[in-house]
């Protein structure tokens, strides 16, 4: 048995693919500072990104049911290395904008690629990776922010060490894409009559994106206002304050790998409900905590209890048969990215006007929706390659 199998391949890349832009993520006031920017200006030039994979996303949909995972995998890494990288050579604030919207709209085409690889690798080989494989893409962007900070340490510029480090992973993602086996998305399309791109999504496709919002929301929340909550509800100071989301995206990542085993043994919708319950748990705990260390079990708690969401309804949604894997993963990572969106917005308002502890507290009614939706992510039988291509959007 060959060391690099198709499932160690695709997690490999997996950890690969953010190590560039978590690279990025350190330097960001670096380049603020460059550009003279102030809150305000630095927070609109940071809504490109996700308004480029916003854009993107109907689009990329059909385009990776047309050419394939495999080949979506390959190419997407050459342009993403580019894109990446030029938020830190931007000249001004417009450009920053700009280049941030490409770099989002490459993420999002190359991720996409990346979750219709491993459902089709964990389908065509019978063992468990999504949830695993999205584990090792939180090491990667871990580790792509301690590369930042290491580089930035050493005084060297962010437009060339961001720049090394999309050159330096980006032959490796190819490669490994190279080494993938064909994939069912990469076969010859059947003919038939396509389905519209913009047809509306199914009753099944929309009960999983309803599920993965409060999912995705919860965790826009935790990264944007983690250290807020902290220092305004319980007065901590120094670096207690960023603690709680280090805590919490610690426990996404021990989640996400031990997520596959957990599923195998109670079943996704059993998983899905053991960690939302968990989520809803913490989150009612951080309401209510009375000091640092009780608020930190709370971020943990959250944190395992959101792992697994987002990988579970990929599998769910890739699975519902009536269309190409790509375009129904299309629109959940649409709604998925709307949450995490939406989510830190809604939080700030309602703080302002009461208090940062019922702002946090808002995350509850939408994670308890997505308890309740757990059932719509209940597997489905695979339906032939050529029913679902003939009705599929963009594939001829």
């Amino acid at each position: 048995m060959p060391f690099l199998t198709p499932q160690r391949l695709i997690m490999l890349i997996f950890f690969l693919q953010p190590v560039a832009f978590g690279s990025w993520l350190p330097r960001i006031p670096e380049v603020q500072a460059g550009l003279g920017l102030g809150p305000a200006a630095l927070a609109l030039a940071l809504l490109g990104m996700p308004l480029g994979t916003l854009i993107t996303l109907p689009f990329a949909g059909p385009l990776v049911g047309r050419i394939g995972a495999r080949t979506t995998i390959i190419v997407g890494f050459v342009y993403y290395a580019l894109a990446v990288s030029l938020p830190a050579f931007a000249p001004d604030p417009i450009m920053l904008f700009i280049a941030l919207m490409l770099a989002g709209s490459t993420i999002s085409f190359l991720e996409l690629g990346l979750n219709v690889g491993a459902d089709e690798i964990e389908k065509s080989g019978g063992v468990l990776i999504m949830t695993k494989s999205h584990g090792f893409w939180s090491v990667g962007i871990m580790v792509g922010s301690l590369i930042g900070s290491g580089m930035a340490g050493l005084g060297i510029e962010a437009k060339w060490a961001i720049l090394g480090a999309a050159l330096i992973t980006m032959p490796m993602g190819m490669a490994a894409g190279r080494a993938l086996p064909q994939m069912a998305s990469d076969a010859p399309a059947a003919t038939g009559k396509p389905r519209s791109s913009w047809s509306l999504p199914s009753p099944a496709l929309i009960g999983v994106c309803l599920f993965v919002f409060g999912i995705t929301m919860t965790e826009g929340a935790m990264a944007d206002w983690s250290a807020i909550f902290l220092r305004d509800a319980l007065a901590a100071e120094g670096g207690l304050v960023g603690l709680g989301y280090s805590i919490f995206a610690f426990m996404v990542a021990a989640g996400r790998f031990g997520g596959d085993a957990l599923k195998a043994r109670l079943g996704g919708i059993a998983t899905a409900r053991l960690c939302g319950a968990m989520a809803v748990a913490g989150a009612i705990l951080l309401y209510f905590a009375p000091s640092v260390t009780i608020a930190l079990i709370g971020f943990g708690t959250i944190g395992f209890g959101v792992s697994v969401g987002f990988p579970l309804a990929v599998t769910a949604a890739a699975g519902i048969g009536d269309r190409a894997a790509s375009a129904n993963v299309a629109v959940l990572s649409f709604v998925a990215l709307t949450g995490f969106l939406i989510g830190p917005p809604m939080i700030g308002f309602v703080a302002e006007h009461s208090d940062i502890r019922f702002g946090i507290a808002c995350v509850v009614p939408f994670l308890l929706l997505s308890l309740l939706l757990a059932g719509h992510l209940r597997p489905r039988p695979a339906p032939a390659r050529a029913e679902i291509e003939a009705e599929s959007p963009g594939v001829a």
